[in-house]
């Protein structure tokens, strides 16, 4: 009988779990009131642990679970005493959405940066945002920005989910090791004159070129929605707009892309100057 009750009780902290878990895949309000979020994948899992995030909850698979790295780093939290959950293939496969269960997932505290408390100079640039229509997107710029140096991003207002599972995915983990911030416009406008800093914004109607504005400090780069481009209120916090060159009858590029290109022409008249 004991034995009974300690298995009906042990079933009922997993189907806890795994609700939990399916609440911060699907449903943002519950994600922004934890203030969690939820990875899965050997890498992401790994990148979590190694670089010291919060760890609410760790979940595998010993039989899903092949890869020695991550049985490793499975051990080596449980050491540290983060609470893990061994689940059967079957559970895990609940929660998985990949092609191939990979038999390793975290739930992880979200990230935020205090904007008083982060440095203009922490690196390349701070990417500048408001609203995007894209999960994808957004997770494709926090990789480039990653891969190029970026400082992390500034989110305007609260348009934006940065922890749906879309932006996670996309962003091939560098959601895990980007600075985030999120503040409001006249905040934003006071940090910037007090550290006297660059704000360029990228747009169709910008007045230079892409190859022809210099950036000889941090940069804030301001990228508008995919549809109707910057806001107001991000145009005036730019000194400047920039356009990106183009030609046949195209006349606007997926925000990825441009963001993309932005931060790596960015990146090139950076190194330029300090050569």
């Amino acid at each position: 009988m004991a034995g009974l009750e300690r298995a009906s009780h042990r079933q009922l902290e997993v189907d806890a779990i795994l609700a939990e878990i399916k609440q911060l895949q699907n449903n943002r309000s519950y994600r922004d009131r934890k203030k969690k979020f939820f990875v899965e994948g050997v890498r992401n899992c790994i990148h979590a642990i190694d670089h010291n995030l919060k760890i609410a909850m760790l979940v595998y698979s010993e039989k899903l679970l092949t890869v020695p790295p991550a049985r490793q780093r499975v051990r080596r939290v449980r050491r540290a005493g983060v609470p893990t959950c061994k689940l059967t293939p079957e559970q895990f496969r609940q929660i998985s959405t990949t092609e191939r269960a990979s038999g390793i997932g975290a739930i992880v505290c979200q990230h935020w940066s205090d904007l008083a408390a982060v440095s203009p100079q922490a690196g390349l640039c701070w990417v500048v945002l408001e609203t995007v229509r894209s999960p994808g997107n957004l997770g494709t710029l926090i990789r480039t920005s990653e891969a190029v140096g970026g400082a992390g991003f500034i989110l305007l207002g609260r348009s934006i989910d940065l922890f749906d599972p879309q932006v996670v995915r996309a962003s091939m983990g560098s959601v895990l090791r980007q600075r985030f911030v999120r503040t409001r416009h006249p905040t934003l406008q006071s940090w910037i004159r007090r550290h006297d800093l660059q704000g360029v914004g990228a747009s169709p109607e910008g007045g230079l070129d892409l190859h022809q504005f210099s950036c000889e400090t941090t940069v804030l780069l301001f990228l508008g929605e995919e549809r109707k481009g910057l806001t107001p209120l991000q145009r005036r916090l730019c000194d400047r707009t920039v356009r990106i060159p183009m030609v046949g009858e195209t006349d606007s590029l997926n925000l990825a892309v441009a963001g993309s290109l932005m931060m790596y022409e960015i990146f090139r008249a950076r190194h330029q100057f300090v050569r």
